[in-house]
């Protein structure tokens, strides 16, 4: 790595190799079990109420609502003879808030729109829902906050699954025998690994989310969640949704900056440093400040500052030299391109080895993982995770090295549609 890049990246937190693991690791986990007693943390370490354990029945179907990042998808999840699942009368819509500001009536009268289609299919809905929210005993969710710039303010702290149950009944749908489960995605991820753990060739499931935005979920004894009411038992085993995204982190003065871009810059600081929605604009704000300090050509400064804004796919598109890359255009001299390239590559990394530590602390939390032979099981969902140049790969290198210091052992899959079969697996336990 050239001298003055690697001073540039050094003086604004922005080098892989001068942070550390143990550090990460350590913040992570001090931050979860405070979460889990109840106290002050910036990770919510929202209790399930869904067991591990919960698995598919044949032949039954369930109604899936998934509010993710940018998409809102609907559809039919059938069971067959040999638990596969199937998956059908599957509608993409844009999610309510996207685009603008919604109210709690909006909001709901647009998931009920997408849902009255497939309202007699089934007596069981599984509500996929990729944000914060307080899951209750009775598996209705109230929703905290919005992340990756969803506008709707008005649906905090309204009854999910009761709201939509209403909107429907309004529309003279009966309801009576209409059962909501509302999970966060991760827990649905979760839930479709331990699916494909039948034979227990693994040592416990962690959900992981990075797309748009990034999540994790863990499996905790109950026990240990000492936040919950003395009066619900303490047996056995729950999902706990991290909220990772959330951690209260910022490395350097760009970070720093750039979360004063954003619509809450005290919240959701961890994701605003890894997922998809913000990885091309603070990328942009990196580079603009190696062009004020002079690591450009005069050439490429103007150039540079005469675009906009930049995504992380087009950041994805010069990391991967394609075609039409608009910041190979801008970098035509080879002294650039190498500068950018370096510059680039080690902010992906950064953002691998953050992606790495939450993985690691969410293995390092509980007992799982001791055994070679019977790993983790990560199951990681997201388009950031898996197309990210470099992104997947350095992660793993950062996961395997410092789990094996640990004495630990996880292993990385994807396993398709993970979120909609896992809410349709938990909405059968209904």
């Amino acid at each position: 790595m050239k001298t003055q890049v690697e001073e540039f990246l050094n003086r604004h937190n922005l080098n892989a190799d001068e942070i550390s693991m143990d550090e990460l690791c350590n913040l992570f986990l001090d931050e979860m079990k405070a979460g889990l007693a109840g106290k002050k943390s910036s990770l919510a370490m929202i209790p399930s109420f869904c067991s591990p354990d919960a698995v598919p029945k044949k032949g039954e179907k369930v109604i899936v609502i998934d509010a993710g990042g940018t998409n809102f998808r609907t559809c039919l999840v059938t069971f067959d003879q040999d638990l596969n699942p199937v998956i059908s009368d599957f509608k993409r819509s844009r999610m309510p808030g996207i685009d603008k500001e919604v109210s709690a009536k909006e909001f709901f009268s647009i998931i009920a729109d997408e849902t009255e289609r497939l309202i007699d299919k089934s007596d069981r809905i599984g509500f996929c829902f990729s944000y914060a929210a307080t899951i209750l005993p009775d598996h209705d969710g109230i929703p905290e906050c919005f992340s990756k710039e969803i506008k709707a303010s008005d649906v905090l702290g309204k009854h999910l699954g009761r709201e939509i149950l209403n909107e429907l009944a309004s529309r003279g749908y009966d309801v009576s025998n209409k059962k909501v489960m509302i999970l966060n995605d991760t827990v649905a991820t979760l839930l479709a690994a331990e699916a494909k753990n039948t034979k227990g060739s693994y040592d416990g499931c962690i959900g992981f989310i990075l797309g748009t935005g990034t999540n994790t979920a863990y499996i905790e004894k109950v026990s240990n969640i000492t936040k919950l009411d003395p009066s619900i038992p303490r047996e056995g085993n729950q999902i706990i949704n991290v909220e990772s995204g959330c951690l209260d982190i910022c490395l350097g003065d760009i970070d720093r900056a750039f979360l004063n871009t954003t619509k809450e810059p005290e919240l959701y600081c961890f994701e605003k440093m890894i997922s998809g929605v913000y990885l091309g604009p603070l990328a942009y704000l990196v580079i603009s400040k190696a062009v004020e300090e002079g690591l450009f050509s005069k050439g490429f400064g103007k150039a540079f500052s005469a675009i906009a804004g930049l995504t992380t796919i087009q950041m994805n598109e010069f990391l991967l030299e394609e075609e039409g890359s608009i910041l190979a255009e801008i970098a035509s001299e080879e002294e650039d391109y190498d500068t950018l390239f370096e510059i680039l590559g080690s902010f992906i990394a950064r953002a691998a080895k953050l992606t790495a530590a939450n993985l690691a602390s969410a293995v390092l939390i509980t007992d799982y993982g001791k055994d070679e032979d019977h790993p983790v099981l990560i199951n990681a969902d997201g388009t950031t995770f898996h197309k990210t140049a470099f992104l997947k790969n350095y992660t793993t290198e950062y996961l395997e090295a410092f789990l094996s210091e640990k004495g630990r052992r996880a292993v990385i899959t994807q396993i398709e549609n993970s979120p909609t079969i896992g809410s349709a697996i938990g909405a059968l336990t209904l």
